[in-house]
Formats: structure tokens, sequence, C-alpha cells
């Protein structure tokens, strides 16, 4: 395991005294993306919202480039560079476009979201719009370039593509190897089986909170995969 990278070990999560995650581990490095994948309820965005900072820990370790993270707030987390995009709630409503992407920075540099808004020019066409406005879809599409525009090392993705249109979908999964390639690390919460194929380095199956198969995408392929994602 890398000093670079976000590391959990026999983490155990959940909400109160109801445990939703048990015993899990793993690791999202730099330069490759993590899918997490599993059917609806089994633990997901409950491992997601951990590493983020949004629930306590119950158990286990998390490191971040050689930290303990177990005791560190969302905001210090980003502050560190672990980005987060919800499933829900993904914008700022009352807020327009515009601002959902600046809010953040410091400063409005425009070269950092170039290329995503050449992908989405949706958004270009409504940036002065309020985002609670825009379709669901497309507020998951300003979600997703907002947290490609932090340029955080390390960014966890709930379920990105979620009422997302296909041909969207693949310049989500372009933008995404971009990024890749640079440098950056992603953890990626997805139903689509078909977008992880695009996207994932390895994966991470969940069912009940536990992990039943982990391991290289291309070593473990599609099929295995589905075999745990039938009801």
């Amino acid at each position: 395991m890398s000093d670079a990278s976000l590391v959990f070990t026999e983490l155990v999560c959940g909400y109160g005294d109801t445990v939703i995650v048990r015993g899990l581990s793993g690791e999202a490095r730099p330069g490759r993306v993590l899918g997490v994948v599993g059917r609806n309820g089994v633990g997901k965005s409950t491992l997601l919202r951990s590493l983020a900072g949004f629930l306590p820990l119950l158990g286990g370790q998390l490191r971040w480039q050689g930290q303990d993270l177990a005791r560190l707030p969302a905001h210090a987390r980003l502050a560190a560079g672990i980005a987060y995009a919800p499933q829900e709630n993904v914008v700022f409503g009352e807020l327009s476009v515009a601002d959902n992407l600046w809010l953040h920075l410091p400063s409005r540099d425009a070269a950092r979201y170039e290329a995503a808004l050449a992908a989405f020019p949706r958004l270009v066409q409504r940036v002065r719009q309020r985002a609670g406005l825009l379709s669901g879809g497309e507020r998951k599409l300003l979600s997703f370039t907002r947290t490609l525009g932090l340029r955080a090392p390390l960014s966890l993705l709930d379920e990105p593509t979620e009422g997302v249109q296909p041909e969207n979908i693949d310049r989500m999964a372009r933008l995404l190897d971009q990024a890749r390639s640079a440098g950056r690390g992603f953890v990626v919460v997805e139903q689509n089986l078909g977008f992880i194929e695009q996207v994932a380095d390895e994966v991470l199956v969940l069912d009940h909170g536990r992990c039943v198969l982990q391991g290289a995408l291309r070593t473990l392929g599609r099929e295995a995969l589905e075999q745990h994602l039938l009801v």
C-alpha cells in the first residue's frame, strides 16, 4: 500500500447504533479508479459518506497520505485533498450554475473548467440560471464538473451517471480518464456497469455491507460482477 493512497482497513460504519458496513478494507491509489458496485441498499453510499467525513467511523482505520483521518471532519478532508460528490442534494439550488462552479474556489480560473464545459455545452447555455431549475441529469453534470474542477488528488463520486444521457456518460468517462492520466485518483460508486467498465481499474463489490468480490476489473470480468448484482 502506498503512502499517497487512501487506505481503509476493517472499516465499520453506519447510522447511530445501526451498522451498515462491516469489516471493509480497500485502497484508492493515485492515477487509479476504484469502482464500488452492488445492489441498492448494500452500503455503497454509507461507505462513501464515511470516507468523506459525513458519517463517523464505528471501527477500523482510515488513512490518507499516511495521515489518520478517523477524527478529521469533512471540511478538513476536503482541505487535505479529498473531494466528494454525493448522490443526492448535488447542487446549491438557489445559486446560479456559475456560482455553483466557483463557490469553493479562491479565483475564477476558467481553464480548470474548460474541458468539462466543452463536453457539456448545456451548462454553458444555462450558466446564469438557478441550478435548482436544471433537470436531474443536468444537476449531476454540474456536480461532476464542479468536483473535477476542484482538481483534488482524490475524488469520491456517488452515482455520478444517475439520470444522465448516454452520450454525456461517455463524455464523463473520457474526462475521468484524462484526470486519471494526470495522476488523480477516484472512488466511484455506480450502478451502471457499462460506466464502471469504461473507467475502473479495480472494483469492490458489496453485499449486505461486506465485500464479496474485489480485484482488478480486467481479471474479474463483467460476468463475475453481474452474478453479485442479481436481485
